[in-house]
């Protein structure tokens, strides 16, 4: 089946909320991937989500605010706190585009292990900071836990003007309504909804990382995009289980 439209609202709606957050002051970076070392890193049951041919592996810095469940008001302390993930774009047999996490960086212990018990997620404990000057926004994280290794990023972005007509590639890299991951042995879609992106043109001041190559992708130059937005509410599905 082909895979559903880009479209910049959500194609569906989740109904009653499993999960309720904020994703505040983020930014978007995205390079260019070989489509078959993408494939390699996918849930089985998905394929690379290609744009004009293209995969693209995204690194995505923002602050987490205030996680709430099942429509309980979000947790001010462990439900806040800065992230930093690295995803790559999915699509599977029944048409659903979605996000696959190769890592996310996150800065209190208890979500980390939450989300990697109970969704199998591949969330890090790390350091974070994360700070604004003006128009400029800065990102720094090194992480804690698990190693062996322990990548580090300092991102730092100026906002620009608007994105009054996003592109279809920027919709295609910022649109995604919700993500595919494995738990027992199934491949499942978490659906999600939130109000169309406020976007704005970024410049990038500052990329020095190691998170998307300790996430087994290779890429070299600067960011293909840059975006930056203030943020959006979300909600967050229950988990469909895809059937082959």
């Amino acid at each position: 089946m082909a895979p559903e439209p880009v479209t910049p609202d959500p194609p569906r709606r989740v109904g009653r909320a499993l999960m309720t957050q904020s994703w505040l002051d983020l930014a978007f970076l995205h390079w260019e991937a070989d489509p078959q070392e993408v494939a390699l890193l996918l849930p089985r049951g998905t394929v690379p989500d290609l744009f004009e041919g293209r995969a693209y592996v995204g690194l995505v810095p923002f602050r987490m605010h205030k996680v709430g469940w099942f429509g309980l008001p979000g947790v001010p302390y462990f439900g806040t706190f800065p992230e930093t993930n690295v995803r790559l774009y999915s699509a599977d047999g029944t048409g659903r585009r979605g996000v696959v996490f190769r890592s996310l960086d996150a800065s209190r212990l208890v979500p980390v292990l939450a989300a990697r018990i109970g969704f199998r997620l591949p969330y890090v404990w790390a350091k974070m900071t994360m700070r604004s000057e003006g128009a400029v926004q800065v990102y720094e994280s090194r992480r804690r836990w698990p190693g062996p290794e322990y990548p580090e990023s300092r991102i730092a972005v100026r906002r620009g003007a608007p994105v009054e007509h996003p592109t279809d590639l920027e919709h295609f890299l910022t649109a995604r309504w919700g993500l595919h991951t494995t738990v027992a042995g199934r491949l499942r879609f978490i659906p999600n909804e939130h109000p169309r992106w406020p976007l704005h043109r970024a410049e990038l001041l500052d990329c020095d990382e190691d998170l998307v190559e300790a996430a087994g992708l290779t890429v070299s130059g600067d960011p293909v995009s840059v975006l930056c937005s203030p943020g959006v509410p979300v909600r967050f599905g229950r988990p469909v289980t895809v059937r082959s």
